[in-house]
């Protein structure tokens, strides 16, 4: 019997085969949990905090990343009013809908 988390592991991987032009690679899912995770919290996000996860990646790397996930409109990038040189990280309602998505996902494969 598999257990649940590989049942969402391969419900994943078939529902991003139905839908690639969408999914998002595990540095940018990575990049994403980190925000909402952050803002759970009600903490600010910079994107110079991105910049600084070097266990995903160089920072030209989160960078690009970055710069796709508000390309797609998982998030947004607010320039700070008094230093325009800081850039905020807020995540949208596509962000949102997709944690709540993987969150569906997971609760269905705990049912199965």
């Amino acid at each position: 019997m598999k257990n649940s988390y590989i049942r969402f592991i391969n419900l994943l991987n078939v529902l991003h085969r139905k839908n690639p032009s969408r999914s998002l690679d595990k540095i940018e899912i990575s990049l994403l949990e980190h925000i909402l995770s952050v803002e759970s919290r009600n903490g600010i996000l910079l994107v110079g905090d991105l910049l600084q996860l070097k266990k995903l990646g160089s920072q030209a790397t989160l960078h690009k990343r970055v710069k796709n996930l508000s390309a797609l409109r998982f998030i947004k990038l607010e320039t700070d009013k008094v230093d325009s040189r800081k850039k905020s990280v807020v995540s949208t309602k596509l962000g949102m809908k997709y944690i709540q998505f993987m969150s569906d996902c997971l609760e269905k494969t705990l049912k199965l």
